[in-house]
């Protein structure tokens, strides 16, 4: 799967969003070694401390398919002019993910009109994992 085409899957995935407070669909992709792409989108809920990211619930949705290594990439896409990028909460919960196969993957940021593609450990440096606590 190019990274086009997972950016594709992270559009397709948006169009899934209970948004209806924000209205602010995310869609995410996740890619993993062994060419399966697990998506997620946002879920909101009227207490707004309990709504879902997009990359939260993909990585939930992988974790419970069993998925426990070998992340290589992943797109988030939103609506708005700029790309958008993980918070925080879902850049710790990508890296838990990340740490358990070992990998560094790139995270597609993606708006209309551009992709930024940066490494998780450049969106979290000095990030704390499973490791930390051996």
């Amino acid at each position: 799967m190019t990274d086009d085409d997972l950016i594709a899957a992270a559009r397709k995935a948006a169009t899934q969003s209970y948004s209806p407070y924000s209205r602010f669909a995310v869609g995410a992709a996740l890619r993993f070694a062994d060419g399966s792409v697990v998506t997620g989108t946002n879920i909101e809920n009227a207490s707004y401390g309990l709504a879902l990211c997009a990359e939260t619930v993909a990585v939930a949705k992988a974790m419970d398919g069993g998925v426990r290594g070998g992340l290589e990439a992943v797109a988030v896409t939103g609506p708005g002019d700029m790309p958008i990028t993980p918070c925080g909460r879902c850049r710790q919960v990508l890296n838990e993910l990340a740490q358990l196969g070992g990998t560094d993957p790139d995270v597609l940021c993606v708006g209309p009109d551009a992709v930024q593609r940066v490494k998780l450990s450049d969106l979290l440096p000095h990030a704390f994992g499973p490791a930390s606590l051996t």
